[in-house]
């Protein structure tokens, strides 16, 4: 069975909304935000379009829930139930759960958004060569974005495009902060990382990811960002963790070689690049000039939230107008997010917010363990890529915001829908079937399989 001319559009769209969102601003402006839900409505058009044409298919994966289920509690930390009374000379203000129900009803706007993109993705990957594709793309756009940001990084350090000046943090390649960059780069490079150290490429292609891999280790550290580069070596480790089999000590040693020169021409290519600067400026503390953008100091304040908001959260998305009441500085540098992912859902979502995480780390565990022990070949090369990925940037979720970035979170999605694809698709190859080669039928959308994989 073919696709549709809506089903390859919705595909290329998908793609090119994950490549708008990196190169503007990370999708952090509002008007970027906008262009982007339009994107997401017209791949729910398009989808629909797909599905008249050639029947409604759709994703029974279980890990698509928790963020639907987020989405739907911030709306109903919007519900009004009552109203403050003489309150400051103002009457009838409607009391509910949220801090500030604006700001929470477009944060679950946002969320759901994100989970439509994730759910359609998940239709279109339902074949082994739509994977491929989503594996190339990442591949080659993170190498040349790794290398755009290594120009602009030594050109112009201080200036996106050479137009743009961030005034709060130090912005590296198309990122407002170095450290979104680098969350969004070992993202991008865990594809090519999985394919090469599980073996799964031909020998003709070895050295172009190599290649790839390496500029974009290099862009992350001259990034600067210690969080980055914590993720990127837990990135290393558990593709090496996947990749250990006792059965096979030779590769293993191989795949410990690769994997240290990989390191060491990451490391090379930094200092070859940016100088003495590029690795000592990860080594030193940087002062701080402001405790309100000290990580132990929001922190602090953060736990003090938690605590008073319990157990229903002060709103997703409120977190600034909730860290204003507790913040005992001047409150000149305005705390937009708490720089820790997991106090952050905490404190907007609180004990329902926190199930849901654990909820969502707890199928993203079953099907990461399930992927990697029954997957082969290319396929096993994605989801141990997938695997390290994700697990990357849930460490550096513990010291910075990254997934409260548009971008990241869009790349963090596409790698767990290749994660969850993989785990249902048919082995790699060609089939023969009534004296004719074509691809097996993928069971993506069978319910039994999906159950099974507890996805």
């Amino acid at each position: 069975m073919h696709h549709t001319i809506f089903n390859r559009l919705a595909f290329l769209l998908a793609l090119v909304l994950l490549a708008w969102a990196t190169i503007a601003y990370g999708g952090v402006h509002q008007p970027v935000i906008a262009t982007i839900y339009l994107g997401v409505s017209l791949l729910i058009l398009l989808w629909f379009s797909d599905g008249v044409k050639s029947g409604f298919n759709y994703s029974n994966a279980l890990i698509q829930l928790p963020i639907y289920l987020l989405a739907f509690y911030g709306l109903v930390q919007t519900i009004s139930f009552g109203s403050y009374t003489n309150l400051d000379g103002f009457g009838d203000i409607a009391r509910t759960i949220s801090f500030d129900p604006f700001s929470t009803k477009v944060a679950s706007l946002h969320i759901l958004a994100l989970g439509i993109y994730f759910s359609v993705l998940l239709v279109l990957s339902d074949r082994e060569s739509r994977l491929r594709k989503t594996a190339i793309f990442i591949t080659v756009f993170g190498f040349v974005y790794a290398f755009y940001a290594i120009l602009q990084s030594v050109l112009s350090p201080l200036r996106i495009y050479g137009l743009y000046e961030s005034v709060f943090a130090e912005p590296f390649g198309s990122f407002v902060s170095r450290n979104n960059f680098a969350a969004w780069i070992s993202l991008s490079m865990a594809i090519p990382l999985g394919l090469l150290l599980s073996g799964a490429l031909k020998k003709d292609k070895v050295l172009l990811y190599i290649t790839a891999t390496a500029l974009m280790g290099v862009s992350l550290l001259l990034s600067g960002s210690r969080g980055g580069l914590v993720a990127f070596i837990a990135e290393i480790l558990v593709l090496l963790l996947i990749s250990y089999s006792p059965k096979q000590k030779s590769r293993v040693v191989m795949k410990f070689g690769l994997a240290a020169l990989l390191l060491l021409l990451v490391a090379a290519g930094a200092v070859f690049v940016g100088g003495e600067t590029s690795l000592t400026r990860i080594a030193n503390e940087r002062g701080v000039t402001d405790t309100t953008t000290s990580r132990s100091y929001i922190w602090s304040v953060t736990a003090k939230i938690i605590a008073d908001s319990f157990p229903l959260g002060v709103g997703i998305g409120a977190f600034p107008q909730a860290f204003s009441k507790f913040d005992a500085n001047s409150g000149i540098a305005r705390v937009e997010q708490a720089h820790n992912d997991y106090l952050q859902l905490l404190s907007d979502a609180g004990l329902p917010g926190a199930l849901l995480g654990l909820w969502f780390l707890w199928l993203l565990i079953r099907i990461s363990g399930k992927t990697i022990t029954s997957s082969q070949g290319y396929q096993r090369g994605l989801a141990a890529g997938s695997v390290a990925g994700i697990f990357a940037c849930l460490i550096h979720s513990i010291f910075d915001f990254v997934l409260h970035t548009t971008a990241i979170a869009m790349l963090f999605l596409t790698l767990l829908a290749i994660l969850v694809s993989s785990a249902n698709l048919p082995a790699l190859e060609n089939k023969v079937v009534s004296g004719k080669r074509r691809y097996r039928k993928s069971n993506f959308f069978e319910k039994k399989t999906t159950k099974s994989l507890g996805a």
